[in-house]
């Protein structure tokens, strides 16, 4: 039986609707929280200042009321469902009303967050919450770091591939309430000055009455995982430091290993995209350099500009990019490496400037963005690109059904002229410093 087209019905990102307007966490308070706190030295303190200063954060983040409270008293497991009721119940019920879909016709519920997975889990809460049926299969998936959110989207995929007539929605949420670390390793402070609150809700149909007014297809999506790879395996990683505290440590291989599973990626992905141009250059570069290594003669008769890696122009296959808000540096990385226009990364940059490291959710929240702010075209393509523990590197490639322009609540009276003055000075401010230490 040939596989049945999954349609993506309706996106739709609320994450700052009503409750979440309190949650506002500007990079000042950041002092004053860890001081409430009294576990961290000063140094600790200046180092995540800097931090959250320097990665390209504004001040618009949300941080839940456990955390900013200060106290380790209103923690604990109750405190993470209110975080996740509070940001993924009020999103779902956004998309329902805009959709007009009712909870009871909804076939297949998929959540997926890392570090936040309870008994019963995230998808039976959902379930309870809007009372669906009790014909409604769930997943929940957890571990799986800031890439889960394609890894939910393909399962969901393949799920509407084998089952026809069907709605399935996609929950996606990292939970911070009680991962915040107050040790003092500083690869696990990290993500206190970059993790913000969040949630997201995708739902898929492939039901064809539903067809005309889809948003997307899914042509494609491509997984790479390299945890064979020790290297690879630890890079991101959830343990306790010397002093028994609990927290998640990025270690310096994470931006080459990001580049290797990158790479490695854009190889499986190149030829289902790319057009026959950039595949044959791919391919006889790839050919040139391995005959170079070979033969020493032919190394120094071609000019060198020719031996070096060839990295295909993927703005022939994508109009868009929603790169993964791992951070400045990573988004500056991946600029480089896929050698993207200022304007292609935008999307990734207003998303970690407004709303931070979203992890899963990231890549929706800067789809929102390019169909609240920019509009999607009939025909154009869309490349998620999404990356996390494992160490994962997945790629969603979606393609507008119709024409698209959705207004949606998260990006209302958003700025990127002022975001881009600042980021600017950013900038200016780190190559002075390159340059300083260079002197």
């Amino acid at each position: 039986q040939l596989p049945i087209p999954a349609y993506m019905l309706v996106l739709n990102l609320t994450t700052y609707a009503c409750v979440l307007c309190s949650w506002r966490f500007p990079r000042s308070q950041i002092r004053q929280l860890c001081e409430k706190r009294e576990l961290f030295t000063g140094e600790d303190i200046d180092f995540q200042e800097k931090i959250a200063y320097r990665t390209g954060l504004g001040d618009d983040t949300a941080v839940c009321p456990a955390i900013q409270s200060g106290d380790a008293g209103h923690l604990g497991i109750e405190a993470a469902r209110f975080e996740f009721g509070a940001t993924c119940f009020t999103t779902i019920e956004e998309l329902l009303n805009k959709t007009g879909i009712h909870p009871k016709d909804i076939d297949f519920v998929i959540t997926n967050s890392s570090l936040f997975n309870p008994t019963p889990s995230l998808s039976a809460m959902v379930l309870n919450h809007f009372k669906m049926s009790s014909k409604t299969i769930t997943y929940s998936l957890g571990g799986m770091g800031c890439s889960a959110g394609v890894i939910a989207l393909d399962l969901a995929k393949e799920l509407l591939e084998l089952h026809p007539n069907k709605i399935a929605m996609v929950v996606s949420h990292e939970n911070i309430t009680n991962n915040y670390y107050t040790g003092k390793d500083r690869g696990m402070l990290i993500p206190n000055c970059l993790f913000r609150s969040n949630g997201s809700v995708v739902l898929l149909t492939n039901k064809s009455c539903h067809a005309r007014k889809a948003k997307y297809t899914i042509p494609h999506i491509v997984r790479t995982n390299m945890a064979a790879n020790d290297v690879a395996y630890n890079c991101v990683y959830q343990t306790e430091d010397a002093e028994g505290k609990l927290g998640v440590r990025l270690n310096k291989d994470l931006i080459r290993v990001g580049a290797e599973a990158l790479r490695a990626n854009m190889t499986s992905l190149g030829p289902l995209v790319l057009p026959l141009s950039e595949q044959l250059k791919y391919a006889g570069n790839a050919l040139l350099r391995k005959a170079a290594r070979r033969n020493k003669s032919l190394t120094a008769a071609v000019p060198p500009a020719w031996l070096k890696a060839y990295t295909p122009d993927f703005t022939k296959a994508f109009d868009f990019f929603c790169i993964h808000t791992g951070g400045r540096g990573i988004i500056d990385g991946l600029e480089k490496e896929m050698q993207l226009k200022r304007e292609a990364v935008e999307p990734s940059r207003a998303s970690l400037y407004r709303f931070g490291n979203t992890s899963s959710t990231s890549i929706w929240y800067e789809l929102a963005y390019i169909e609240s702010r920019r509009g999607v075209a009939p025909g154009q393509r869309v490349w998620q690109l999404a990356f996390g523990s494992g160490f994962k590197f997945n790629s969603a490639v979606l393609q507008a059904n119709r024409q698209i322009k959705d207004s949606h609540a998260a990006w209302e009276d958003f700025d990127a002229q002022a975001m881009w003055r600042e980021l600017d000075e950013l900038e200016n401010i780190a190559s002075r410093r390159a340059s300083k230490c260079a002197s």
